[in-house]
């Protein structure tokens, strides 16, 4: 049976994942909602009028939701269904994402009600960052020796210990 620190990894990973495949796709099309399209397409214009750095740099409104939401949407397919590193990996580009977006939100001066869900992810992100950095439980072999009268017997003992 799969230990809980795996199941929560599991969990957390489908979940997240899933959440920006979504999030990622209606900054890309209007398919899904048109309402949540038109809102996303005047939150980036906002977001580029803010910051004048990037019209200097020839980022425009739609160059940035859309290359947001391709990451996002990349990121999401790996953390639903790819296995290993690669998972911690778009974890930390969608972390960074996030931190990104909640400073975009900054800047134009939102209320907390329009950003609380990238707060919301960001520490859920976070978290399973976090869990899937630590360590399992290892099993560390020491060797305890005790001195005789004749001579050395040594004794392998499995221990276990809890690494924090």
């Amino acid at each position: 049976m799969a230990s809980p620190r795996t199941v929560t990894i599991v969990a957390l990973s489908v979940a997240l994942g899933l959440f920006f495949v979504f999030m990622g796709t209606i900054k890309l099309t209007p398919r899904l909602s048109k309402d949540a399209y038109s809102e996303m397409k005047r939150a980036y214009k906002s977001y580029v009028r803010a910051l004048p750095m990037l019209k200097k740099m020839g980022v425009t409104s739609i160059a940035l939701r859309k290359s947001i939401g391709t990451l996002e949407v990349i990121c999401g397919i790996i953390m639903t269904v790819v296995p290993g590193r690669p998972k911690d990996v778009a974890n930390f580009f969608l972390l960074l994402l996030v931190l990104v977006v909640l400073f975009f939100h900054q800047l134009v001066g939102d209320p907390l009600k329009r950003y609380a869900h990238a707060l919301v992810f960001g520490i859920l992100l976070t978290c399973r960052l976090l869990i899937a950095r630590q360590p399992e439980e290892q099993f560390i072999e020491r060797k305890a020796s005790s001195r005789g009268g004749e001579g050395h017997a040594t004794s392998h003992k499995k221990v276990k210990v809890k690494v924090s």
